[in-house]
């Protein structure tokens, strides 16, 4: 079992940015392809970012290229979403994800196998 806690979420006005972190501290999630998934009130959760084992693949939703970037520092059992230029639209809870073995591009709800608490992400002015 991988316990996968986050953090970084808040408020931000529109145009700003964020950077949400996600650690394990009671494990290690070095064989997961590791994500990142929102949903908002009413909505489905989605994809949003995914990232390979090594941190040589990296897989976004369409609707967050060239603004968010995930990364993992293997080292340290880390992995970060940075979001710049956020929009309303990318209000949300934010959720860590594991998946084991997995494959970045392929990553999904269903194929998740531990979840992070979620993390609060308001963009308004």
């Amino acid at each position: 079992q991988v316990q996968l806690v986050e953090s970084g979420g808040g408020l931000v006005q529109p145009g700003g940015s964020l950077r949400l972190s996600c650690t394990a501290p009671n494990g290690t999630f070095s064989n997961h392809a590791m994500g990142w998934f929102r949903q908002a009130p009413g909505k489905e959760r989605e994809f949003v970012a995914a990232i390979s084992w090594t941190g040589g693949s990296t897989h976004y939703r369409d609707s967050v290229k060239g603004r968010f970037t995930i990364a993992r520092d293997v080292a340290k059992d880390t992995v970060t979403l940075q979001m710049n230029s956020l929009e309303p639209e990318d209000t949300a809870v934010y959720y860590c994800a594991a998946d084991r073995w997995g494959v970045a591009q392929a990553m999904n709800v269903k194929t998740v196998d531990y979840w992070g608490q979620g993390t609060q992400v308001t963009v308004s002015s």
